[in-house]
């Protein structure tokens, strides 16, 4: 099957799993584990910020961040698309125990001039607006992404208003590719950041939360707390490492075939509409009588797998699984 449900289908490839085998590990809760240390200390050199904590998903990460840097009865303000919100089953407020403020932003980004219409005055009778959460890339919204001077106007915000800022960076790398900002150039702006390894980079569990040396000694305890002190996880950290060194580079291609996907779809009398294409994301509404679900169950009797995203709405990502081979049989049916 080729599989377009998400880039988090991929498999590790041969030469990483090799890394893995090879990886040398020790207790991590006792901060022994030498792979997982090395790559804390390079996806931290990397943002050029202080500390790293590696977990076993960017769901966790971002709710220690969120946690970490809000107080019970606080505030988050994000968009109304954005996985904080709507795919991480409530955990803000099952965790963090705040609420949260909705804005409506274009294909999922918002803007300063939004946050501050927002933020709460200081009444008892309202939550305290204590933290900013932004995604990059916006799954939800056709993997659009921020450029750096688009964020520079929300951390100057933030930073006025005393109100942290965090980076929810499930797809950072596409972002960076597409952009020509680098992971530097976030580092600057941001309190934390969610680094997801296990999406186009191809490693098969792991992110990465990144901030200041004191945000990370407070989200180790919330990580253990959550269960997610994962002993000899360094095989784990081997394959971010990988990643890292090795399918950076690679990312473009997949932005170049989701688009390429997009130009085939044009041509159908059946599509009603392709959102922009910015990234690996390729989001389409086709028109009725058809449904998501019978095109779908169409591409999958052609052996292809993909998602709704709606009665209408199917959603493909492109990913580093998908060979030369596979990628002109998708074209070919299309």
């Amino acid at each position: 099957m080729i599989n377009l449900m998400s880039d988090t289908v991929t498999r590790p490839t041969p030469s990483m799993l090799k890394a893995m085998m090879s990886a040398e590990v020790g207790d991590d809760v006792f901060k022994e584990d030498p792979s997982i240390n090395h790559l804390q200390e390079k996806v931290a050199d990397l943002f050029g910020m202080e500390d790293a904590l590696f977990c076993p998903s960017g769901t966790m990460t971002n709710q220690i961040a969120i946690q970490v840097q809000t107080g019970r009865l606080d505030e988050m303000i994000c968009e109304q698309s954005s996985h904080v919100y709507r795919s991480e089953t409530g955990g803000y407020a099952a965790n963090a125990g705040i609420g949260v403020k909705l804005l409506h932003g274009t294909n999922g980004k918002i803007t300063a001039d939004q946050i501050a219409k927002d933020i709460n005055p200081d009444y008892d009778w309202v939550p305290r607006s204590s933290l900013v959460v932004l995604e990059n890339t916006c799954n939800f919204g056709g993997g659009s992404y921020y450029r750096k001077e688009e964020i520079q106007p929300i951390t100057d915000l933030c930073k006025e208003k005393g109100l942290a800022l965090h980076l929810d960076g499930a797809r950072i790398f596409n972002a960076l590719t597409a952009s020509g900002d680098t992971a530097r150039d976030m580092g600057q702006l941001f309190d934390s950041i969610s680094v997801c390894l296990s999406k186009g980079l191809g490693a098969p569990v792991g992110s990465l939360l990144v901030g200041s040396r004191e945000l990370v000694k407070q989200a180790r305890r919330v990580r253990k707390v959550r269960g997610g002190g994962m002993r000899q996880a360094g095989f784990l950290a081997a394959a971010g490492t990988y990643a890292l060194d090795n399918h950076l580079d690679r990312l473009q291609e997949d932005h170049d075939r989701a688009k390429i996907l997009g130009e085939q779809l044009a041509k159908k009398s059946f599509i009603e509409n392709i959102r922009p294409i910015h990234t690996n994301i390729l989001i389409f509404d086709v028109k009725a009588p058809m449904t998501a679900a019978t095109y779908l169950e169409d591409l999958k009797s052609k052996g292809i797998l993909a998602v709704a995203f709606g009665p209408q709405t199917v959603r493909f990502v492109t990913h580093l699984d998908i060979t030369e081979d596979q990628f002109q049989e998708l074209v070919r049916v299309l």
